[in-house]
């Protein structure tokens, strides 16, 4: 059985919010609606008219290159804690990570703008019988997220519109470096679930910006991460902020894996990649987040 068959009764018909199920090469919904599901293993779930701007094959093979190479592990460690500590509702903490696989079964961790799906592999890899899915508009991030992991499932929606999930159905949701619709969160969002919400601070990779000429980090971000998430309660916040020595063609995939890439020459990026020094200190600085829905 496939990652997506055993989230399909999580989700939702995005045209009349019936539950799916999977028929052969295609998620369909009792009234009648069908949504093929690519060769590569993810279904399309797009519809209406929205945001369709979306990662390149290009910004997609350099996210993937950064990240499978370890530079930001210790943020997806930072995830998997978080999840692990996260308080239920009457303080009680929940069970740890090295618990029998019993006592995860039935965890579904919604990764939105998940990309590649490395966030939610490392989940999964902390929760078994726990089931992922990734939602996001790139096709290229997509093929390669159905595969990332066993339980991983991925479907393509537009985050800043409505997910394909049923009422209730999160036990967690992870807004990771994306945009999110906090509505839709807290729709998706089991009463007792978590919101895990990463962004980074103004040092995030600020030798880049300032050698590279990259884009800058908004430094009323906090601020405005808790206007636009007024209506769920605050939980736990912590940052973490390290050093990576990366080479020549690690600043690179750093420049081009994210929005740089659609202001940017790629040609214009290595030339200037190539004038720094070898291997490059960088800081990475994020701030990790959770929230609750609010009573």
């Amino acid at each position: 059985m496939s990652a997506l068959s055993d989230v399909a009764r999580n989700l939702a018909c995005p045209i009349c919010s019936r539950s799916m199920t999977e028929d052969g090469g295609s998620l369909a919904c009792a009234t009648g609606h069908s949504f093929d599901i690519a060769r590569q293993g993810y279904a399309g779930l797009v519809t209406g008219a929205g945001s369709r701007i979306s990662d390149t094959a290009a910004m997609v093979g350099a996210r993937d290159e950064f990240l499978t190479a370890g530079h930001y592990a210790p943020i997806a460690d930072a995830v998997v804690n978080v999840l692990r500590e996260a308080p239920q509702p009457d303080g009680v903490r929940r069970k740890p990570v090295d618990c029998p696989p019993d006592a995860h079964r039935g965890s579904f961790v919604i990764d939105l703008a998940g990309g590649t799906g490395y966030y939610a592999a490392r989940v999964m890899e902390a929760i078994p019988g726990g089931h992922g899915l990734v939602v996001d508009l790139s096709k290229y991030a997509l093929r390669r997220a159905a595969r990332v992991h066993g339980r991983v499932a991925a479907v393509a929606a537009d985050v800043w519109n409505s997910v394909p999930v049923r009422d209730g159905a999160a036990s967690a949701v992870l807004s990771i470096f994306g945009p999110r619709n906090p509505a839709e969160i807290a729709r998706v969002l089991a009463p007792d679930g978590v919101l895990v919400v990463v962004t980074p601070t103004d040092r995030h990779l600020s030798e880049l910006r300032s050698s590279l000429g990259l884009m800058a980090v908004d430094s009323r971000k906090a601020e405005r991460l808790a206007a636009q998430l007024a209506i769920f309660e605050a939980g736990s916040a912590r940052e973490i902020e390290y050093r990576v020595e990366l080479s020549h063609a690690d600043v690179f995939t750093a420049a081009m894996m994210g929005p740089n890439a659609f202001h940017r020459d790629p040609g214009e990026v290595r030339t200037r990649v190539a004038e720094l020094p070898a291997p490059f200190p960088v800081t990475v600085s994020v701030s990790v987040r959770t929230f609750r829905r609010a009573e």
